[in-house]
């Protein structure tokens, strides 16, 4: 059975920092093109950022010098590491997993930023 799930989110002020891991099991997450997503109450689910088989990585513009995605295949863990964050990064996060026409989702972790 596939398992996507995400943790380390939580409150912090305004120009803090979190990192999120996300721990698959039940596939081979060297096979899987790994994404971040952020959902925020009222708005659609936006891509946050991607890091590919071969490690190269892209984000959104909102985001980008900000965050950081990293994958370590050997622990099964792709992290999503946080700096400088804002108030309008105040979202759920999900973790997704891509390989040809299968994907899979995590449930999320909530990340809350105070002004």
């Amino acid at each position: 059975q596939v398992q996507l799930v995400e943790s380390g989110g939580g409150l912090v002020q305004s120009g803090g920092s979190l990192r999120l891991s996300c721990s698959v099991s039940g596939l081979p997450l060297g096979a899987y093109v790994m994404s971040w997503y952020r959902q925020a109450p009222g708005k659609e689910r936006e891509r946050v950022g991607t890091i590919g088989v071969i490690p190269g990585t892209n984000y959104a513009e909102s985001v980008k010098g900000r965050f950081t995605i990293s994958r370590d295949d050997s622990k099964n863990i792709v992290y999503l590491q946080m700096n400088n964050l804002q108030p309008a990064d105040t979202a759920n996060y999900y973790c997704k997993a891509v390989y040809n026409s299968e994907s899979y989702w995590g449930r999320g972790t909530q990340v809350t930023v105070s002004s």
